[in-house]
């Protein structure tokens, strides 16, 4: 028997072995995250995946972390985006297979399309990300260094937009299933965009549900990026919905300043003054101008800019209690984008009650006295707020 025989012989019978093995774990995940209800995703071979990155060709890498790579990649005719992991994380590859599917119907995130099994590790396969990662459009250059392209602001509607939908599909991951799931590692690499420059969130290799009828979890680890992680939990290790909601904040201050989130920190401190402080009085009109830098000015824009930076700011409160809920986020998102006056994250009895920090620090977003009154009659009627916890998507898009 040939060598070359021999040698295809044992690769065959590894695939095969990956094969099992993965398909099994794969499986489980599956079962126990959507709940024993059929979740379809495609099985590909190594072969498909080779052909289909051109055996990895390092020039179809589009994004790459400490873990995995993306490549541009084509099957049957159309574009797919092919993640490849480069560390056998089992646990953390088998997540994000299977909270990737039972989160793929929403518009957005990263739609799973199927993975190969046969690899030791799996490769993921997904919708294609057309337009790349975030990563590589939100940050503001005014200078080629190192070769690199100067890049020019992005739009600041389209910022808007994105933030948004970003903020939709966190709502959606905390609230649509009756255990709520909590992504953990939210910022500007973990975002793509397709085509159309629609966001889309990835990356679920790190989430954790929260176990039903509970309001927390405590784990072993700090998950996070530098500057996006929760200092109550960093010292608890206590993971609860709000801890994506200060991640959220972080990236919502990338976004609208076009400056990392340690250097707005470091230039704060340069100053000696609280980064809340800092970007409420420094950055707004350097928002606005990098605004009129792409093409948009204007009183709106400058409202848009204020508003945005509070409620990012808001996101980022110490104490979690004071935090809004991802549903009330997006609404916010919503009418900044539509152009409204910001109105108050906290209009319901328990947050007026329960906030007196949040409105002292921030008059702009206290109720006005309309609103109390609505509130007050609901009191005296006995009508109870509905939890936003329990709103479907739909009611979220309201």
């Amino acid at each position: 028997m040939s060598f070359t025989l021999m040698a295809r012989k044992k690769r065959n019978k590894e695939r095969e072995r990956a094969f099992l093995e993965n398909g099994s774990m794969v499986l489980e995940k599956l079962i126990v995250s959507c709940n024993g209800r059929p979740t379809p995703i495609r099985s590909f071979s190594c072969e498909e995946i080779e052909r289909a990155t051109n055996n990895y060709d390092p020039c179809r890498i589009f994004h790459r972390d400490l873990l995995y790579e993306w490549y541009n990649g084509s099957f049957e005719g159309r574009m797919v985006s092919i993640k490849k992991y480069l560390k056998n994380f089992e646990e953390a590859v088998f997540t994000d297979i299977a909270i990737s599917a039972k989160m793929s119907p929403h518009n957005n995130v990263l739609r799973l399309i199927g993975c190969c099994l046969e690899t030791q590790i799996p490769t993921l396969v997904y919708e294609s990300a057309a337009n790349g990662s975030l990563a590589y459009r939100w940050e503001v250059s005014n200078s080629s260094l190192n070769g690199e392209q100067q890049r020019e602001p992005m739009a600041w509607q389209s910022k808007l937009k994105i933030a948004r939908e970003i903020a939709h599909a966190i709502a959606y991951l905390h609230t649509a299933f009756s255990r709520p799931i909590i992504h953990r590692d939210i910022k500007q690499g973990n975002i793509f965009l397709d085509e159309h420059d629609v966001a889309k969130l990835t990356d679920f290799s790190e989430s954790i549900s929260i176990p039903e009828g509970e309001t927390h979890i405590v784990d072993r680890h700090v998950i996070g990026s530098r500057g996006f992680v929760c200092p109550h939990y960093a010292t608890t290790l206590c993971i609860t919905e709000k801890i994506d909601v200060f991640s959220f904040g972080s990236f919502l201050l990338e976004l609208t300043t076009g400056q990392r989130i340690y250097h707005l920190a470091k230039a704060a401190d340069d100053e000696g003054v609280e980064l809340e402080d800092y970007i409420e009085n420094v950055t707004i009109n350097e928002i606005v101008n990098l605004a009129i830098q792409a093409g948009e000015r204007g009183a709106v824009v400058e409202q848009q800019a204020q508003a945005a930076v509070k409620l990012a700011i808001l996101c980022r409160e110490k104490d979690p209690e004071i935090r809004p809920n991802m549903v009330d986020v997006t609404k916010e998102l919503r009418k900044i984008e539509r152009g409204r006056r910001i109105c108050c994250v906290a209009t319901t009895t328990s947050c007026i009650t329960a906030c007196p920090h949040m409105q002292r620090k921030y008059p702009d977003i206290r109720p006005n006295m309309f609103d109390i009154t609505k509130e007050l009659r609901k009191i005296e009627r006995f009508i109870p707020l509905p939890p936003s916890k329990f709103l479907c998507k739909e009611s979220i898009l309201e």
